[in-house]
């Protein structure tokens, strides 16, 4: 039998990287670039009477921005699966300013946007070349109420070019460039690449997992200056620019760009924050599995199951993703097998590879491809199913214009977390699992359960302190730790050993890192948490309810939040009694958890 390839194949993005194509297309998307930003700063302030010119821009701007997309994920596959290579690098980089031209039109269109009259609003949005883009426009229009001046909003777009977006390319080319002296227990040292660490640190023998986290934090411990730089200068920027564009809340952006209110995401919290006992039992429950009254930080993940810890091959792997998908929901199966055997999949294990997981793709080419490191863990199988999901959420869209594809990560979340929520029940539906592996099987399904509800609320308020503590001017290195320390302590209680906390956290999670989007964490618990109202509707109804799945992945991209769920499930997200209904439905897997553990 044929081994399944673990390395991607890139060549329907470009033939050859830096080939006559790929010149080609850089050429062109440059110099349309420069055309279509002439003609928008021609323009006079939106009316009926230019509606159609301005139609026109935006359309140019949605293609040009597709366009960059197809560039940029094209670099960022090559990027991650060699971090080493300078040549990407360079190429990353000189796309920020293709991409600064393209933010130059976007400024454009929101200028035209800003206090535009409801009469010329609805002459515009009836224009048929609009047709679908009702939404993005909207949230435009309400974006345009916060831009500074044409030049301010220029010269910002430029500065971030070599400022604001150096900092995340910083991170990455360090991260990506890092090993850490590995200590293992029958006293070899070896240098490990760091993107195989969190791997060694859920390993399930306690020795290993905690000297991969202490030779992990060594060396994030020697990068801590410059990584707090650069965590201090992304918050800072972000800061001064919402300052100068009238956004008192550092969280209305990430909320806004996140496609929900305040109100629901207050929601949220407040009802994780009246259950924090489910996950905190889940996390005894481990401790009493590895005979210890509390859990260190490397030991949160670690599998707590005495089964099933062989190695898992990848041809395996695809096995058991293949077996559960099929038993549930067909086409997602014969979707995954096509990215399989097309070559979408990057997992080899392998050094200067970066480290975590990601689906990226192309609208042009209307393909996806799913990044990540299989270390040979039932976590790693996790995390093709949690990515595949990503990819198949996509792929439903392939048919949309583009603007309607861009679905806020609340949103793509869920897609991912309840194709992980397939992977497990499929696998645990089996009547023939022996007690070892179910036990096995439950760990994995409930290991979940504490990253998303005490985890991720970790990273949501630690960011929230920090942003609050960076108005005043920089927060050290020293106090970084603090307040890592005490938010750990805080969220966690008991669980956590004294002094076992991991202050380095800040500096070893990329997310905080991300320019792109701020506050890159609560949408995955809003993911989650949605994924087990909707998993939980699909377990009452059976496949009948595929298909309002699928309505709930196509509504993604052209409404907020609220207003999907309001369509596709009849609740709102407003209510906390929305989230403790789903937080109710893993109360199931958790009991037996539990009662698998004391047996």
């Amino acid at each position: 039998m044929t081994t399944p390839r673990q390395s991607w194949n890139l060549e329907a993005y470009f033939p050859s990287f830096d080939g006559a194509g790929y010149r080609a297309f850089k050429a062109g998307l440059a110099a349309e670039l420069d055309v279509q930003l002439r003609l928008a700063e021609g323009q006079a302030l939106l009316t009926a009477e230019n509606a159609v010119a301005w139609a026109a821009s935006f359309g140019a701007w949605e293609n040009l921005t597709a366009r960059i997309w197809h560039l940029g994920s094209y670099l960022g596959c090559l990027g991650a699966a060699d971090a080493a290579n300078e040549t990407v690098q360079s190429e990353t980089a000189k796309l920020a300013s293709l991409d600064a031209t393209c933010s130059k039109l976007r400024i454009e269109i929101l200028r035209a946007l800003k206090g535009v009259a409801q009469g010329d609003w609805e002459a515009f949005l009836a224009i048929p070349a609009l047709s679908g883009a009702a939404y993005r426009l909207g949230r435009l229009r309400r974006e345009g109420a916060h831009q500074m001046t044409r030049i301010e909003e220029a010269l910002a777009a430029d500065l971030a070019v070599d400022g604001f977006h150096a900092w995340s390319r910083l991170y990455d080319t360090i991260t990506g460039k890092m090993s850490f002296p590995m200590a293992w227990p029958d006293g070899r040292t070896e240098s490990i690449p760091m993107a195989q660490c969190r791997a060694l640190i859920a390993n399930p023998v306690p020795a290993v997992r905690r000297a991969a986290f202490a030779g992990g934090n060594k060396v994030w411990e020697s990068a801590g200056d410059t990584l707090a730089a650069a965590l201090n200068s992304i918050a800072g920027t972000r800061l001064t620019l919402y300052g100068r564009r009238g956004q008192s809340s550092f969280l209305e952006a990430p909320f806004d760009n996140n496609g929900v209110s305040r109100e629901t995401v207050e929601a949220m919290f407040a009802a994780i924050s009246e259950n924090r006992e489910l996950p905190r039992r889940l996390l005894r429950a481990g401790a009493r599995l590895q005979g210890t009254p509390a859990l260190a930080w490397c030991d949160l993940e670690a599998p707590r199951a005495p089964a099933d810890t062989a190695a898992i091959r990848w041809d395996e792997a695809l096995e058991m993703t293949d077996r559960a998908f099929g038993a549930l929901y067909p086409a997602f199966r014969d979707y995954t097998r096509r990215a399989v055997s097309l070559g979408w999949i990057e997992s080899e294990k392998r050094g200067n590879k970066r480290p975590g997981g990601f689906c990226t793709g192309s609208v042009l080419i209307r393909e996806e491809r799913v990044y990540m490191t299989f270390n040979g863990t039932m976590g790693d199988v996790s995390t093709f199913a949690h990515e595949m999901g990503h990819a198949w959420h996509s792929h439903l869209l392939g048919g949309l214009r583009p603007c309607a594809q861009e679905y806020p990560m609340t949103l793509a979340e869920t897609a991912s977390t309840f194709a992980e929520q397939l992977l497990v029940h499929g696998l645990l539906a089996d009547p023939k699992l022996p007690p070892g592996r179910r036990l096995f099987l439950l760990d994995q399904a409930t290991n979940h359960v504490p990253s998303f509800l005490l985890n991720i609320p970790v990273r949501f308020e630690f960011e929230r302190r920090f942003h609050e503590e960076r108005r005043s001017g920089p927060v050290t290195v020293s106090r970084l730790c603090e307040l890592m320390v005490a938010t750990q302590r805080e969220v966690y209680g008991d669980v956590l050993a004294p002094g076992l906390e991991d202050p380095w956290f800040w500096a070893s999670k990329l997310h905080f890192y991300f320019t792109e989007a701020s506050f890159y964490n609560f949408p995955y618990t809003f993911g989650y948490l949605l994924s087990q109202a909707l998993f939980g509707e699909f377990l009452r109804t059976g496949p009948d309810f595929l298909p309002r799945y699928e309505k709930f992945l196509a509504l993604t991209g052209i409404a907020t939040c609220e207003e999907v769920v309001r369509r596709s499930l009849g609740s709102d997200l407003r209510d906390p009694g929305f989230w403790k209904q789903a937080l109710a439905g893993i109360e199931p897997r958790a009991r037996e958890f539990e009662a698998a553990s004391c047996a």
